[in-house]
């Protein structure tokens, strides 16, 4: 297993210099520089998240780069819009990877967005690093997750919330793959310990008329709100929470898709109390974490806010170069076989690849959005959880 850790290539010069005479792909032509792809929403309803998750890869890149770049070669980033479509998210992979031929590509959010490239990435053989938490039931070759696994995210936030808030819960999210798929799981879940789904209702992307819904809510009497909006949606589904006086001691709420950046946009006094899963906050307590906060605000602005996809997204570009690095080579086969196993310093902790499905090991944390609009761990595992997309380990899983 390798860790690197700061200004790791010196920790792998050696055997760069050994293996970039034997490997093809150092790019023969000589060019001083490497293209990669940031594929990810810059307009339409999900660019509330993915600009910022954007930003964390530029501000990797300009780190790298300052360190003497990957393999002696700057990285040069190449951006795309997938403005919220899925279709866009297709047309654009096969831009960055057949026009602009870039060496890997980091992007998307949605679940929708990554299935539409994910065909894309197989055919023409490359990479995409994948920052978001997702549904699971998946492990193709060309990607590598650096997001949650469902067994480092929903599940455990179920159990949280069913031991506090009791078996009787409702089911609010975006009409596409990942709500769904989660909900599959959440239902098979409360199955097994007695629990029911009292209602379940989702809309478009986008969506902003909440009140119907809030009402099928309030009459339902849950004992809580299981979330997994997308994009701005939140926004306007808290705002009618708020409206109808449901604050987060009337009626607790756990969000699934909900970072400090959203958090910074939406009405606090709402928002107060309310919960989150994830495996990375602004405030969790590491030394790596206060570095990257700084950095992070230093480049783009102090009242800008760090948050889980973003630092993901930070930790792809890292685990990229490294993987070049040892690999001595840009070639995608080599880069992923080098990916096994390696392990980075994050801002959240020590993160690993799982060599056998590309997904990372990472801690979970159950947080509390406080008054000052930041997210405040209030549980969390005590060690990095191994990825179980399929969750091949839970007998109530089995055919999900």
């Amino acid at each position: 297993m390798n860790s690197i850790t700061g200004k790791y290539f010196a920790k792998v010069l050696a055997l760069t210099m050994l293996c970039s005479a034997f490997f093809a792909g150092c790019d023969k032509s000589g060019s001083k520089t490497v293209k990669v792809g940031l594929l990810h929403s810059l307009t339409g309803p999900m660019a509330i998240s993915e600009t910022s998750v954007r930003d964390a890869e530029l501000l990797a890149i300009k780190e790298i780069n300052a360190d003497g770049g990957v393999l002696g070669k700057e990285i040069i980033p190449v951006m795309a819009d997938g403005a919220s479509e899925p279709d866009v998210f297709a047309k654009e992979a096969i831009r960055l990877l057949q026009t602009e031929k870039v060496a890997t590509v980091f992007g998307c959010w949605t679940s929708a967005s990554r299935k539409a490239v994910k065909p894309i990435f197989e055919e023409n053989y490359n990479l995409l690093w994948y920052p978001v938490q997702y549904e699971g039931m998946e492990a193709s070759p060309n990607i590598m997750y650096m997001g949650a696994s469902p067994n480092q995210q929903i599940v455990p936030a179920v159990d949280y919330c069913v031991e506090r808030f009791g078996k009787k819960v409702f089911i609010v999210g975006s009409d596409y793959v990942f709500p769904r798929t989660a909900s599959k799981i959440i239902n098979a879940q409360l199955s097994q310990i007695g629990g029911s789904t009292l209602g379940e209702e989702y809309v478009p992307l986008g969506h902003k008329d909440f009140d119907s819904i809030v009402q099928k809510i309030i009459d339902a009497k849950p004992g809580i709100v299981l979330n997994t909006l997308n994009g701005d949606s939140n926004v306007a589904f808290f705002d009618a929470l708020g409206k109808a006086g449901l604050t987060s001691d009337k009626l607790p709420v756990m969000s699934f898709s909900i970072t400090e950046e959203e958090v910074s946009k939406m009405d606090l006094n709402v928002l107060n109390g309310q919960l989150v899963s994830w495996n990375y906050y602004e405030t969790t307590e590491t030394p790596r974490n206060k570095k990257f906060v700084e950095d992070y605000k230093n480049a783009y602005g102090q009242t800008r806010m760090t948050g889980d996809p973003i630092e993901a997204a930070y930790i792809a570009v890292y685990m990229w170069a490294a993987a070049c690095e040892k690999a001595g080579t840009f070639d995608v086969e080599s880069v992923r076989v080098a990916a096994k196993g390696l392990s980075f310093t994050a801002p959240e902790g020590t993160v690993t690849i799982d060599g056998g499905n590309q997904h990372l090991y990472k801690q979970v944390r159950i947080g509390k959005i406080n008054s000052t609009g930041m997210i405040d761990e209030v549980w969390a595992t005590p060690t990095a959880i191994k990825p179980d997309p399929f969750l091949s380990t839970y007998p109530w899983a089995r055919g999900l």
